[in-house]
């Protein structure tokens, strides 16, 4: 079906005239015309709002169904390469050139045939590239563009920049998907690919599973055998420098601030990774004077000593240099920890309190909600619902906080850890965004950072990371079930114990939030994994 017989289907479904559907949308009833005899594709946002009056998804709405089959048995895609946040291992050791070939190959040719019919004839798919700073990006880098191109797509590359802006970028200039190359906040030897939608969101499960299909060979599900068809002649696709979209992102985030910062100083620790210019230039250009920090990359030391999950860098730098405040960010800048200008943490929790609070006195959030995750402290929950406030939470991982968010129309989500979503303004957790919100909040309020999270009472959290053999079978071991549920009891409700797998290290996390001695509680327990033989040095 096409997209204009599947808005007939939906229309039709209950009973909806053209003329309803084009009121609800605010458009022309001669545009929902057009979409329906395929004389025009609806704009990127009517889309959107397609999908969320008929409550379907994007790829629903888009996809050709008559070219793809359902999953087999239609169970839920076992992710066997991609977890919560991409495709992530050790460069050529978990992750190889040659996958990430593959994987540019698939996107390349599946974009330019899975959607014939929704497309003008001759059409060549657009796939956007961004990479961080690691040694092995650019290698991967250039295994991805040789797959998109040799499938017949053209590769438009931004060279190293933040995951956000290829977000951005692809939504924005209605790009086919985004690609980004990036371990987030592992170390140097580790990389990942992250695939975006053309939305902006990340790549949806049925999808990641056909790209997990042909990477084990399998193309059955598209009733292919053999390889992919490679392009030939005039149909190879082209390499375009687009270093431009990187730049409008830039005047995109620099728009979005109503104040000078020339009054303020601000320490950026940009952890070696790919905020490194882009924070600098933005800061800079709305007047603030800086002190960076993590700023010289050599592909070895990103995360290294410093970034988001080295906070006591920027702690340092703030405090000897008497700052105002500081941001800290990850290796692709989708994070971002505060510190303000004592050298305390404002952690992802404070955050959202100090921006929840912002949007709700300004009528901006919705449903008086905000989206928190499993591991956000109890503390934080009791100092939302004193502000009138209330919160729900899903599982660990923006992806599921976003989901969330979209489903329900929220407006402000986010992690402990640092990822906080502004729907308002995009559709993924992005480090710099946050910190200019913050900042335009210190300049409203004309409080300090630290001034605006005061009331949030947070109990002691500590989490211990166990490298294990197999996350499932340490987490269904029902002797350490018992055990944690021991130690929990012992807490008299004055605390929780949480345990989790990770969603892209061989790792257990154990999380104990209490009054008591939260380190000792989660060192108790993670000894007992490694007494049970569930343990790895791996």
């Amino acid at each position: 079906m096409t997209i204009g017989e599947k808005i007939i289907a939906l229309r039709n479904g209950i009973n909806m005239s053209q003329e309803e559907l084009a009121e609800r949308l605010s458009v022309s009833r001669q545009s929902v015309s057009k979409w329906e005899l395929d004389q025009a594709l609806p704009q990127i946002d009517k889309i959107l709002a397609i999908c969320n009056l008929f409550q379907i998804t994007t790829d629903k709405l888009l996809q050709n169904d008559s070219c793809i089959e359902s999953n087999k048995n239609g169970e839920k895609p076992k992710n066997r390469y991609f977890g919560t946040d991409g495709f992530r291992g050790e460069a050529n050791i978990n992750l190889t050139s040659i996958q990430a070939y593959k994987v540019g190959r698939f996107l390349g040719w599946y974009y330019g045939t899975q959607f014939s019919g929704c497309r003008k004839s001759g059409y060549r798919p657009k796939i956007v590239i961004g990479k961080d700073t690691r040694l092995s990006s650019y290698m991967l880098e250039y295994s991805i563009v040789a797959g998109i191109t040799a499938s017949g797509a053209d590769a438009y590359m931004l060279h190293v920049t933040t995951t956000p802006s290829v977000s951005y970028v692809t939504k924005q200039d209605e790009f086919d998907c985004g690609i980004m190359i990036t371990a987030s906040h592992n170390p140097y030897y580790d990389n990942g690919i992250k695939v975006i939608n053309r939305y902006g969101e990340k790549l949806d499960d049925q999808t990641t599973a056909y790209i997990e299909d042909y990477l084990d060979g399998d193309l059955s599900a598209f009733s292919l055998s053999g390889d992919l068809p490679l392009a030939t002649k005039e149909k190879i696709g082209r390499i375009i420098d687009y270093a431009s979209g990187r730049n409008r992102y830039v005047g995109y985030l620099i728009s979005l601030a109503s104040h000078s910062y020339k009054n303020l100083k601000i320490g950026l620790d940009c952890a070696n990774g790919a905020s490194w210019m882009i924070a600098k230039s933005v800061f800079s250009a709305l007047g603030a004077q800086i002190k960076v920090v993590g700023d010289t990359p050599d592909g070895l030391n990103v995360n290294r000593g410093c970034g988001s999950t080295h906070i006591e860098n920027l702690c340092k730098l703030v405090k000897e240099n008497h700052l105002d405040m500081g941001f800290a960010f990850d290796g692709d800048c989708d994070r971002c920890i505060a510190v303000d200008g004592d050298g305390n943490v404002v952690d992802g929790d404070k955050m959202l309190y100090i921006l929840g609070h912002r949007l709700k006195s300004r009528g901006m959030l919705n449903g008086n909600t905000v989206v928190a995750t499993i591991m956000s402290n109890s503390g934080f929950f009791a100092s939302l619902k004193a502000k009138g406030i209330e919160c729900v939470t899903t599982d660990v991982g923006d992806r599921f906080v976003y989901e969330c968010m979209q489903k329900n129309d929220y407006s402000l989500g986010g992690e402990q850890s640092g990822h906080i979503i502004i729907r308002k303004y995009a559709t993924t957790g992005d480090g710099l965004l946050t910190a200019i919100m913050l900042t335009e909040e210190v300049c409203d309020t004309k409080l300090s950072i630290g001034k605006l999270c005061e009331d949030v009472k947070l109990y002691p959290q500590y989490t211990q990371n166990v490298r294990v053999k197999d996350k499932n079978a340490a987490l269904s071991d029902t002797a350490i079930l018992e055990k944690k549920q021991i130690l929990e009891d012992a807490l008299q409700g004055k605390g929780r114990i949480l345990l989790r797998k990770s969603g892209t290290e061989p790792v257990v996390r154990v999380m104990v939030e209490s009054e008591a001695d939260s380190e000792n509680i989660a060192k108790q327990l993670a000894d007992f994994i490694i007494e049970r033989g569930h343990g790895s040095e791996n």
